[in-house]
Formats: C-alpha cells, structure tokens, sequence
C-alpha cells in the first residue's frame, strides 16, 4: 500500500512539532510541516469566536495530503477549514484541546490529565512525542567521546511559560541540587537547554559547573537523544509536561525540578500525580534513589487505534 501523505499544522514551538511529527511518524506518514500564521487581529482572537474562513490565515494550502494533524491554537481554524473543505476525503485530528466543539474533528488526542472526554477523543498518558528508540541508539555515539565517568545525569532546561518565570535564583538551587545529589556522588552531567531556554541561564550553568561536566550550549538534537540514551538518571524542570514525557520512553528514573509556579498549575499539578502514580517521576530533592517502571509508549499504541479507523474514509 502507498503511504498516506500527512499534513502537520503548528505554531512552530518545539512541544508541538515534537507532538504531530510522533503521531505522523507512528502512522507512518510522508509528511511535511506547515507553520501556521493568523492574518491581522485573528491571532488575538479565541478559535471559538473566528469564521472558518480561508483569510483567518496567511497560509495557501494547496496540496495532496490524506491526514491533517494539527496542534496548537493557531492551528485550530486551518484544520476545521480544511475537513469543510475536503470532508471524507481527509481525517482531521488534534492534539490537545481544541477549545472549540469537539465535533469539528474526526479524532482528538489529549492527555488524560486535561480531563477532555468525548465519543472522539483518545486519552493519553502525558503527552505523546517523536522519539524512537532506533533515534536513541543512532545518537548513543554523538556525545559518548565527552563522557569520561561510569555514571551520567542529564538536566535538562526548559524554558519560562505563563506558569513558570525562571527566576535565576531558583534555577541556581536547582543546579546545587544537582552538585550534591550527582556530580558530588561520582556522577558526569550532560547539561541540555531547549528552544525555550533563556541565554542567562544557559550561561549560568556554564559558569555554575565545573569544567569536567557536559555543557550543551546551543539547541542540538543529536546532543538531546544521545543525552537520554546515555543517561543512567535524568532530570527535567517541571514547567515542560512533553519533555517529561520523551524522557519516560528510556524507563530510567526521572527527577522533575519543581519550581514555584506564579499562577494556578491544576493541569501540571494533575500530571505529576498522574506520572508519580506510574511510578515514573520523584521530585528532585536531597536524596538518590534507584527506580524502574514500565517504558512508556503512548505514540504506538494511539497510531495503531487511529490506523484502525481508516476504512471509514475514500482516502483515494
């Protein structure tokens, strides 16, 4: 059979590609990637109060493609757009809450702990993602030559969001909780930042670490995936849910940095009740701790129900 051709709709931002891009891959897509941009006063405006209508968006689509995958609010419009426009010639799904009627989507997948229930929705445990294991064992080598220890911690950085400030003093804590919990028990630290992840804190880590430990100064994938495969421990600040949950693929112990959020977290709070029932997440305190859990893989397990739903549509 020929490969359907996917249509990923997004705002950019790394959670969202990471999310479509692993849904397109679990389905085995050729896909190709379509920024989303809102023209005028329109990227001000809830979906739910904004026509379906092709001049809410500077985009001109005009392709051949079979599944539209949207995440992110931008996206929302495009995708409802093109199901009036297409209808049972395409599947429309989106990742996260749309916001909007569900019914405007054949599928929606969101993390159970957004609480969304729906005749199409499909649950998830944390969110889904891109990663793979053959990417991981691809990239073992890419940062191998720079580890000179038996045991590594990967930290890795996200960035300040409407949850989180990223305060510097509370990111210093965060790394001197690192120092003592790992680098002074024997252990190398690969130090990776995100898109989001301001300059000053990537410097002050720099700066904070000695020498001997890995600093990834710039966004560099090859450095992420060869940080979680080399990793016997992993650490991920608590304001990034998607990373979190590419780092449960390894089934190594995770420690999230919590950091004092400036307004309510229901949502996060939710999750790492969720990821701590799992027994997949501890907070980052004083103390090491051995754990396992089983390797989660949310990806597969949507892709192969979603695949199930093709014979309703004339994907012809």
């Amino acid at each position: 059979m020929t490969k359907l051709k996917g249509l990923l709709l997004t705002e950019g931002m790394h959670g969202m590609i990471s999310q479509v891009e692993g849904l397109a891959k679990g389905l085995d897509l050729d896909f190709i990637h379509e920024k989303i941009e809102l023209n005028n006063f329109w990227s001000l405006i809830p979906p739910q109060f904004t026509p379906i209508k092709s001049f809410v968006f500077k985009n001109k689509i005009d392709l051949n493609f079979n599944i539209v995958i949207s995440c992110g609010r931008k996206s929302v419009i495009p995708s409802i757009y093109l199901k009036k426009k297409f209808k049972d010639k395409i599947m429309n799904i989106h990742i996260q809450d749309p916001k909007v009627a569900l019914k405007n989507f054949d599928l929606i997948v969101a993390p159970e702990h957004d609480g969304l229930v729906g005749e199409n929705v499909i649950t998830s445990k944390g969110a889904i993602h891109y990663l793979r294991n053959s990417e991981l064992n691809e990239s073992a080598d890419y940062l191998k030559q720079r580890v000179n220890k038996d045991k590594i911690v990967t930290l890795i950085i996200g960035g300040p969001n409407k949850y989180y400030d990223y305060n510097e003093s509370v990111l210093e804590q965060i790394f001197i909780k690192v120092k003592n919990v790992f680098i002074n028990k024997g252990f190398q630290l690969i130090f990776i930042p995100s898109m989001r992840t301001p300059k000053n804190i990537i410097e002050k880590a720099k700066n904070f670490f000695d020498e001997n430990q890995i600093i990834i100064m710039d966004i560099d994938k090859k450095a992420y995936l060869s940080s979680l495969k080399l990793a016997n421990q992993i650490v991920v600040t608590c304001d990034s849910t998607s990373m979190i949950s590419e780092a449960a693929m390894t089934g190594k112990p995770i420690y999230v940095a919590q950091m004092p959020n400036i307004k309510k977290n229901n949502r996060f709070k939710k999750f790492f009740k969720l990821f701590r029932d799992l027994n997949i997440i501890k907070n980052l305190e004083d103390s090491l701790d051995e754990w396992t859990y089983e390797k989660l893989n949310e990806t597969d397990r949507i892709s192969g129900y979603i695949k199930n739903k093709y014979k309703e549509y004339d994907f012809s």
